[in-house]
C-alpha cells in the first residue's frame, strides 16, 4: 500500500489552496491593520525612539518634522565629525543603505529556488507549479524512487513534490502582491525607517524559520506554506519603502538615471542569493535559508541605525538639489505629471492615491510589463534547455548561466530608460517606446535565437534591455514622480502608497504570467511568445493618453519657446 506522508485531499485541488492563500492573506493583513489602528505600532515607535535617546543621548538638532527622528547612527557620525553632515553625504548614505537593503530582499527571495533542488532532487529546474502534478510519468517514477531512498525532503520528494513546491511559489507571489497594497498604505503613516526595519527583520525571521525545518525534522507541508506566506507578506514592505525614501532625497530631473543605476540591486541580489545558497547547500539545505535570513536581519539593523527618511528628518539643507520643484500657478492636473511644494502633510488614502493622474495607467502598464519580465525570469532557463541552439541542447547549468545575460541586458535597459526619460523629460513616451520595441525583439528571439549561440546572446541582451527597461523605470522614477504629483499640493507622504499600488498591480501580473506560461507551453512555445508580444502591446496602449499629453506639451513648449517665461516648463513633464 502506498504511503503518503502528511498529505491531505485538499492538496489535490490547486484552486482550493489558492483560496486558502487569499483568505489567510486577508486575515493576516486585517490583523496588522487593526493592530496599527489600535495604536500598537505607535507604541513600538515610541519605545524605539526612547531607546534611541537613552543609547545616544541628546544632541542639539534643528527643528524637524515631528513624524520623524534622526537615526542613531547619524547622531554618532555627527558627534564624531563634530558637525552636521552635508546634503550630498546624506544622499550617498541613502543610496548605499537602500541599495543593500533591497539587494538583501532579493537575495532571500532567490534562495528558495536553489533549495528546491535539495527538497525535490528529481524535479526540473526553475519555478514549480501545481499543474505539473502527474504530467510526466518519468518524474513520478523518479520521485517515488527518491522517497523510498530517503533522498530529498518529505513531503517534497514524493510523487506530488513538484506540485507542492509550486503551491509554495504561487502562495508567496500571491501574498506578496496583495500585501504590497497594504504595505504602502501603512508605510506612509509610519516612519519608513522603522517600517523597513520591521519588514527586513520579519523577512529574515520567516526565511530562517523555513530552514529551521531542516534541523527540527519537520515534514508538515502546511508549516512551510504558512512560513512562505508570512515571508511574502514581510517582503512586500521593501519596495514601497526604499522607493519612497530615494524619491524623497533626489529631485525629479535626476531620478531617472540615478534610479536606473540604483535598480541594479535586483540583479545583484539574485546573483548573491544564488551564490550564497549554492555554496551552503552542501552543508545542509537549512543553512541556505538561515544564513541569508540572518543577513537581511543584520542589514535591517543597519537601516535602523543609518537611514534618513527625508531631508526634514535630519534637518538637511537641500541647497541646489531640491526634491520638489515650485508649482506654476494655474497648472493643469492633466498635464504630465510632476509638480509640488512641500507643506504640512498628512498621509494620502488608498483610493485618493489611485485617483492621482497617471497612477492607474502606469499601474496597468506595469501589470503587463511585469508579466513579460517575470515570465522570462522563471521560464527562460527552462526554455533555453529545451531549445536546440545550433542543433545542440544545453544542460540545465549551462542554460541557467546563459539566462543571466537577460538580467545583464535588464540592468543596461534600466539605466538607458532612466537616462533617456531624464533627457526627454518624458517618462510615458520612454516607457511606451520600450514596450513597443520589445514586440519585434521578442519575435526575433523566438524565430532566430536557435540559429547560433552568438545570435542567441545578442538577441537575449537586447530583449533584456527592452523588457526590463520600462519595468525598472516605472517601479522607480515614475513611482517617485507620481508620489509627488501636483494634485497632492506638495504632500510627499503618498510615495509609499503610490509605489505600492503600482508595483502591487505589477506583481499580480508577475504571478499570472508564469502561471499561464505553464499551461500554454505544454502545447506551443510560439503561443507563449505570442502572449508576451500581446502583453507588451497592451502595456504600451495603457500609456497612450499620457504619451499624447507629453507630446502635446512638447509641441506647445517648442512653439512658444522664448515668448514668455512661463513657456519654459520642463519640470512639468515626467
Amino acid at each position: 500500500m502506498e504511503f503518503r506522508f502528511l498529505k491531505f485531499s485538499i492538496l489535490s485541488n490547486s484552486s482550493l489552496v489558492l483560496i486558502l492563500n487569499f483568505l489567510s492573506c486577508f486575515i493576516l493583513l486585517q490583523i496588522v491593520f487593526l493592530i496599527y489602528k489600535r495604536g500598537k505600532v505607535f507604541i513600538i515607535f515610541l519605545l524605539i525612539s526612547f531607546f534611541d535617546q537613552q543609547l545616544m543621548g541628546s544632541l542639539p538638532e534643528p527643528i524637524m518634522d515631528e513624524n520623524y527622528s534622526k537615526p542613531p547612527g547619524i547622531r554618532v557620525m555627527e558627534r564624531a565629525k563634530k558637525s552636521s553632515l552635508s546634503f550630498k553625504t546624506y544622499q550617498a548614505i541613502v543610496l548605499i543603505v537602500t541599495f543593500f537593503a533591497y539587494t538583501s530582499y532579493h537575495a532571500t527571495r532567490k534562495t528558495t529556488s536553489i533549495v528546491k533542488s535539495a527538497l525535490d532532487p528529481q524535479a526540473p529546474d526553475g519555478l514549480k507549479f501545481p499543474w505539473q502534478r502527474h504530467t510526466n510519468p518519468v518524474w513520478n517514477q523518479s520521485s517515488k524512487l527518491s522517497w523510498m531512498l530517503k533522498d530529498g525532503w518529505v513531503p517534497f520528494n514524493g510523487p506530488d513534490g513538484t506540485a507542492l513546491l509550486g503551491e509554495l511559489d504561487v502562495s508567496f507571489l500571491f501574498v506578496y502582491a496583495m500585501g504590497m497594497y497594504f504595505s504602502g498604505h501603512v508605510g506612509d503613516r509610519m516612519d519608513l525607517r522603522i517600517f523597513l526595519t520591521i519588514g527586513m527583520v520579519g523577512t529574515g525571521l520567516f526565511t530562517a524559520l523555513f530552514g529551521v525545518g531542516y534541523w527540527a525534522n519537520l515534514h508538515f507541508f502546511y508549516y512551510y506554506l504558512i512560513v512562505q506566506m508570512m515571508a511574502g507578506l514581510f517582503q512586500s514592505t521593501g519596495w514601497p519603502s526604499v522607493v519612497a525614501v530615494v524619491g524623497n532625497w533626489f529631485g525629479k530631473k535626476k531620478r531617472g538615471l540615478i534610479m536606473g543605476i540604483w535598480n541594479a540591486h535586483t540583479s545583484v541580489g539574485n546573483i548573491t542569493g544564488s551564490l550564497v545558497a549554492s555554496i551552503l547547500l552542501k552543508y545542509g539545505w537549512g543553512w541556505s535559508m538561515v544564513v541569508p535570513g540572518s543577513l537581511i536581519a543584520a542589514v535591517g539593523m543597519v537601516v535602523f541605525l543609518f537611514l534618513p527618511v527625508h531631508p526634514e528628518s535630519v534637518g538637511a539643507n537641500k541647497d541646489e538639489d531640491e526634491v520638489f520643484s515650485p508649482r506654476k500657478e494655474g497648472e493643469e492636473v492633466t498635464e504630465p505629471l510632476l509638480r509640488s511644494d512641500r507643506e504640512e502633510e498628512s498621509a494620502v488614502g488608498f483610493i485618493e492615491a489611485w485617483k492621482i493622474p497617471g497612477v492607474a495607467p502606469f499601474a496597468l502598464c506595469l501589470f503587463f510589463a511585469k508579466l513579460v519580465a517575470y515570465t522570462f525570469l522563471y521560464w527562460l532557463p527552462f526554455y533555453i534547455s529545451h531549445t536546440a541552439i545550433e542543433g545542440k541542447y544545453l544542460s540545465n547549468e549551462e542554460a541557467g548561466n546563459l539566462s543571466t545575460l537577460f538580467d545583464v541586458g535588464g540592468v543596461v535597459g534600466g539605466i538607458l530608460a532612466g537616462y533617456i526619460s531624464d533627457r526627454l523629460d518624458a517618462r510615458a513616451i520612454t516607457a511606451a517606446s520600450f514596450m513597443y520595441c520589445a514586440i519585434p525583439v521578442l519575435y526575433f528571439y523566438r524565430s532566430y535565437g536557435h540559429v547560433s549561440m552568438t545570435v542567441n546572446i545578442i538577441l537575449m541582451l537586447i530583449t533584456g534591455v527592452f523588457v526590463n527597461g520600462p519595468y525598472a523605470l516605472i517601479t522607480t522614477a515614475v513611482s517617485a514622480d507620481l508620489g509627488t504629483h501636483c494634485s497632492l499640493k506638495g504632500n510627499s507622504r503618498a510615495l509609499a502608497t503610490v509605489t505600492a499600488i503600482i508595483d502591487g498591480t505589477g506583481s499580480i501580473g508577475a504571478a499570472i504570467g508564469p502561471l499561464l506560461t505553464g499551461y500554454i507551453s505544454a502545447n506551443s512555445w510560439s503561443a507563449v511568445f505570442t502572449m508576451l508580444m500581446g502583453s507588451a502591446f497592451v502595456a504600451g496602449l495603457f500609456l497612450t493618453r499620457l504619451v499624447v499629453a507629453e507630446v502635446g506639451a512638447k509641441i506647445q513648449q517648442l512653439g512658444s519657446q522664448g515668448s514668455s517665461p512661463r513657456s519654459r516648463s520642463p519640470d512639468l513633464l515626467v
